[in-house]
């Protein structure tokens, strides 16, 4: 048994000890918000938040996390029902196309922000680098970052 909290709701699940949070998100609790790229860790698309950093859940098994609180784009809104800054940005600048990258793009965007990496254009595309874009919508995901970043010093 692995007692996981996610988005602030306690999980108590029965699962192997070598199934990753990634696995355990959506096939077990049926999160699938993050998504499933290159299970290598090598794409982003699977980026959580752990304790409020970044992480590849492609990486991490779901008993690394008991203890931890994980935070997932589903859980990312306020419950007020508005978007997160980043949410609203990414909507605002155009910047996703067909939208699988997306989620991890926003986690990663987000503790960009909050890890004070977000300080320049180059410094966002240095620390965004991990995260991969098939569609190319770089330049957008940039700005939403930078639009974000006032947004979120403001709230």
């Amino acid at each position: 048994m692995v007692t996981l909290r996610i988005n602030g709701q306690p999980y108590e699940l029965a699962i192997d000890q070598r199934t990753s949070l990634l696995d355990t998100l959506r096939d077990h609790l049926r999160l699938t918000g993050t998504k499933k790229g290159c299970d290598h860790g090598q794409c982003g698309a699977c980026t959580v938040h752990i304790d409020g950093q970044r992480q590849l859940s492609c990486m991490t098994f779901a008993v690394m996390a008991e203890g931890h609180e994980i935070t997932t784009i589903e859980g990312l809104a306020p419950a007020t029902g508005d978007l997160h800054p980043m949410q609203q940005a990414f909507i605002d600048n155009d910047a996703f196309q067909c939208g699988y990258c997306t989620p991890g793009q926003i986690m990663s965007a987000v503790g960009c922000v909050k890890e004070g990496h977000a300080g320049s254009e180059p410094e966002i595309r240095e620390y965004m680098s991990g995260n991969l874009c098939r569609c190319a919508a770089y330049p957008n995901i940039v700005a939403a970052v930078v639009q974000a970043r006032d947004a979120m010093k403001e709230g």
